[in-house]
């Protein structure tokens, strides 16, 4: 009689595979669910080990309820920038001008309190104009003249540095400062710094329009692909101009804060913000599975930027190595953005 493959006697150090096959596909489960879970949820995470870290190392200081107001409080104008970077990010538009523009829009406002004695409402209302004015003309340039984004923004930063420059003389302002402007930086409500509800608002605000709107969706169109955004009857060129907008605005708003805080203006004051500005966009967009820049991941980043400042700075580290933290985190979150972008490809 004629023996078959399942008459054959079996070797007891082997098996069939489906074990191991089972086996490996457990552990490749577990590996990708870990993997998508700091993904999404990484940057908190890394958010929650830094306030431990610096609350063991320094529990005297950094872990208390000052601290935590101090931290907020510093980080209130960095988040407005940084959302105004966002919302041109999500349309695929980088812009270099922001730090210049937070110069320029918080010693405008001062200087015409001081030299022209321009009532303190009527400043800001001229300022957030000149930023609007700004983001318009970028805006044109870019998305109507086809000028490349990088270059124009660049030029502009040279540009509106040199009116800053030559407004102040590159001398501090601190004269004739109306009480009522300085309050905006220096006043409480509930506790909190003023500073930290007007954040919160414009943080609300935009992410109400990024999620919740069709310009939202709109915008995240533009991004992902402008040139089928535009064939199914997207305004492009508008959505372009309104993200080179919103960083100006955003910028003078920030400028405004930082002014009223230190009731002064000081020459290049926003450019310390370019760095940080851009990192906690690129960060904030870890987040997202698909690497989108939305408003939650943006303030988380601001946030864990503040803290490893403070806490740095609290171990009395040198500016260099606070800059070089900056610059290294800038350069993860970017590498990051791109794994995440990558892996959604394929």
């Amino acid at each position: 009689m004629a023996m078959t493959q399942d008459d054959l006697p079996r070797s007891p150090g082997k098996s069939s595979g489906s074990g191991d096959r089972g086996t490996s596909s457990l552990g490749r489960s577990s590996s990708d669910r870990l993997v998508q879970f700091l993904q999404k949820y990484g940057l908190l995470v890394a958010l929650i080990v830094a306030i431990a870290l610096f609350s063991a190392l320094r529990p005297d200081a950094f872990f208390s309820a000052t601290n935590a107001r101090s931290v907020l409080t510093l980080a209130a104008p960095l988040l407005i920038a940084s959302i105004g970077l966002t919302i041109a990010l999500s349309v695929n538009e980088i812009d270099l001008s922001v730090g210049s523009m937070i110069g320029l829009g918080g010693a405008l406002a001062v200087c015409l309190m001081s030299f022209y004695d321009v009532p303190w409402v009527l400043a800001i209302v001229a300022v957030l104009l000149l930023g609007a004015s700004v983001g318009l003309t970028v805006g044109a340039l870019v998305s109507i003249g086809g000028a490349n984004s990088l270059i124009i923004t660049l030029g502009m930063a040279t540009l509106l540095t040199g009116i800053e420059f030559s407004m102040t003389d590159q001398r501090t302002i601190y004269t004739n400062l109306d009480p009522a402007y300085v309050a905006i930086g220096q006043s409480y409500f509930l506790g909190m710094s003023l500073q930290v509800w007007i954040a919160c608002v414009i943080a609300l605000f935009a992410w109400v329009l990024l999620e919740k709107t069709e310009t939202g969706r709109f915008i995240y169109a533009v991004g992902a692909n402008p040139n089928a955004a535009y064939l199914a009857g997207v305004p492009v060129r508008r959505l372009r101009i309104f993200g080179f907008v919103s960083v100006a605005v955003c910028a003078t708003i920030s400028g405004i804060l930082l002014t009223s805080q230190s009731a002064s203006a000081f020459s290049n004051a926003g450019q310390p913000y370019l760095l940080p500005a851009f990192a906690s966009a690129f960060l904030g967009s870890t987040m997202s599975p698909d690497s989108r820049f939305t408003v939650v991941g943006t303030v988380v980043a601001v946030l864990f930027i503040g803290v490893i400042q403070t806490g740095l700075t609290m171990l009395q580290l040198s500016n260099g190595a606070i800059n070089l933290a900056q610059g290294g985190l800038l350069i993860v979150a970017v590498m990051l953005s791109r794994l995440g972008k990558s892996k959604g490809q394929t």
